[in-house]
């Protein structure tokens, strides 16, 4: 089974399985994500959902949802009150307890934003995503405001990080969030444990987010070649 339909098949079955009438939705951002937001989008059409109030994690999944008619909020706005009933998103990796890595479209700060503030988080992933620990493959991002790219990068160093600044593809120069702010590549080839990096990153000054997501584990929606999807609490 080729991978766009694994991703299909993994958010598919948690919209089916976990989305109800009446939801404050978080809808993540990336290419497996945006299924999730696309079989929302029909449900409603269908009239087989009805009253969602959604948020969206990056501009891309805002203009998706546009496109859709999936009702917008912001967290802020008087219908979410700051509070979600549930969020589904997609992951670069995934470990055996639910920790992540996410950030790779650059959004990881609404991302964790959003996933934090929800009741229930549920994460979306083909099998390729899957992986024993975090932070020797998949670069962790790191979102830091420009004046501190320097001293960050020699902070993640101590750290034992391999440190890249993201630079854009199709455009000269680094990638800016939706924010302002420039992203920092983090591999760590021995790494200490998630919780504590995620918590340790975020002591740097002038880092905005990292893309270590542990402090609240989601049900994994994993699409399996074989054509099964396993739920993983």
């Amino acid at each position: 089974m080729e991978q766009a339909a694994l991703k299909e098949r993994a958010a598919f079955a948690a919209v089916d399985r976990l989305v109800t009438s009446g939801m404050k939705l978080g809808l993540g951002t990336g290419s497996t994500a945006i299924h999730a937001v696309r079989r929302v989008g029909a449900l409603l059409a269908q009239g087989r959902l009805r009253d969602i109030c959604a948020v969206a994690t990056s501009q891309g999944t805002a203009m998706e949802c546009e496109n859709l008619g999936i009702p917008l909020y912001t967290l802020n706005a008087k219908a979410i009150g700051g509070r979600l009933d549930l969020t589904i998103d997609g992951a670069d990796e995934v470990d055996g307890e639910n920790r992540c890595v996410k950030g790779g479209g650059g959004a990881l700060l609404l991302e964790k934003i959003t996933a934090y503030a929800s009741a229930a988080w549920a994460v979306v992933v083909d099998e390729s995503k899957c992986r024993s620990r975090l932070g020797p493959g998949f670069p962790v991002p790191v979102e830091v405001v420009e004046e501190a790219r320097l001293t960050v990068k020699a902070r993640l160093e101590a750290l034992g990080a391999e440190v890249s600044l993201r630079e854009a593809v199709r455009k000269a120069g680094p990638v800016i969030t939706e924010h302002g702010n420039l992203i920092l590549d983090a591999r760590f080839p021995e790494p200490p444990s998630p919780e504590f990096l995620e918590g340790e990153l975020n002591n740097i000054p002038g880092v905005v987010e990292n893309g270590f997501f542990t402090r609240l584990r989601p049900l994994v929606f994993i699409a399996r070649t074989d054509g099964t999807v396993e739920e993983r609490p």
